[in-house]
This record gives structure tokens, sequence and C-alpha cells, in this order.
């Protein structure tokens, strides 16, 4: 990712909230023929307490795919493989500069992580893995998910495969013109008024100090 310093909030935990507050994730891989091979899905990221130091540092992404998807035979084979995590994105006019000498941009948040794939195909990982999705976005349903018959259960389980992805390394960007401070005041003028994207990058802008 092209990613110039001004943007680069050197932050270990600002990238861990975008990637738990964006989970849907695009996984990319290279198929048998080459070409970048992507699948869009919900990742769910977690701490490590043991590994080396990249896994530390950086934690580890669990999801899984349908058993039809071959994207799990690529990181079976190629376990090595991109994840990027997109955050609030929006158009910035260039009204918000004090001089016409400007042009427009696009603002935004964004993760990129190069990851260690493992296959975990066992029903008692994939379920744990299941759960933790479900923690994420619907903790009612766990119990809806344990009352199922072991029956459904094993069928649902046998249809997918679960991974674990460590994060050898990982870059995040937060583009929300930190060098430009005369515009600030403007943009989140703007942004403030503006739609939930471009709300949630004025709340950027503020967890960044600017504009205040």
């Amino acid at each position: 990712m092209y990613l110039p310093s001004q943007f680069d909030p050197q932050s270990a935990p600002i990238a861990q909230q975008v990637m738990r507050t964006h989970p849907f994730a695009s996984l990319v891989s290279v198929d048998d023929a080459g070409l970048p091979f992507v699948t869009h899905l919900p990742l769910h990221w977690e701490a490590v307490q043991q590994g080396d130091a990249a896994a530390l540092a950086n934690g580890r992404l669990l999801g899984h795919c349908a058993r039809g998807n071959s994207h799990w035979k690529y990181l079976a084979t190629r376990p090595q493989a991109v994840v990027t995590f997109m955050g609030p994105h929006a158009y910035m006019s260039p009204k918000v500069y004090p001089d016409l000498a400007r042009v427009p941009t696009w603002n935004y948040v964004a993760v990129h992580c190069t990851v260690q794939a493992e296959v975990l195909d066992g029903h008692a990982a994939k379920d744990a893995l299941l759960k933790q999705l479900i923690g994420d976005h619907e903790p009612a349903y766990a119990d809806q998910w344990r009352g199922l018959s072991d029956d459904y259960t094993g069928k649902m389980l046998s249809g997918i495969v679960a991974f674990s992805l460590n994060i050898i390394s990982l870059q995040c960007k937060v583009k929300v013109n930190q060098h430009r401070p005369e515009a600030h005041v403007r943009m989140l003028e703007i942004y403030d008024a503006g739609t939930p994207d471009e709300q949630a990058l004025g709340q950027w802008m503020r967890q960044l100090g600017l504009g205040a």
C-alpha cells in the first residue's frame, strides 16, 4: 500500500481498532493460474499470548469459507496471503481550502495485513471459531446455536473450512488531510453534516486531534 508518512499513524491499537470495527475484509491469495483470488468475508481479530514477535505485536485473524470455495485449498498449499480492511471513506471537495489552486481528494481509513494461514478443519476448532464470530455480531444467537441438534450443527460445520491467519506484518493508513491544517475546521463542518462515512471520518480527525 502506498503510505506517505503523514498518513501512517504508526499505532498498533489504531490498526486493531480498524480491524475490529470494520471486520468485513478481503482475503487475497494466489490461485493455481498465478492470479489473485479474492474472498470477501468477516474476520475476527484477536491478540495472541505466545508466538513470534510479529504475532505478539499484530495478533491473528480467524475466519471461514464454504467448503466449495477453493480459497481454503490455496491457503493450505500457499499459506502466505494478504488481508485488507476498508474503513470509512468519502470524497472531499477543494472548497475546504482558503485558496482556489487546489484539487479534490478522497479520504479513507484502511489496513493491509500480510498473513500466514493455518487451515482448521476439525469440528471443535470450527465451532470455537463460529462462537467468536457470533460474539462479535449477535451474542444472543449463541443460545440458539447451542440448542440446535448435533446432526444439524454437524452438517453445517462439515460445509465450511476455518482458518487462522497469523499477521506477519501490517500497514495502517488514515488519510484525513493531516498535512493540510488550513482545511481542518471546514472539513469537520462538512463531515459532521454529511453521510455516516463522512461523520466517521470526522471522528477520526478528532481522534487524531485535528481541527480542534
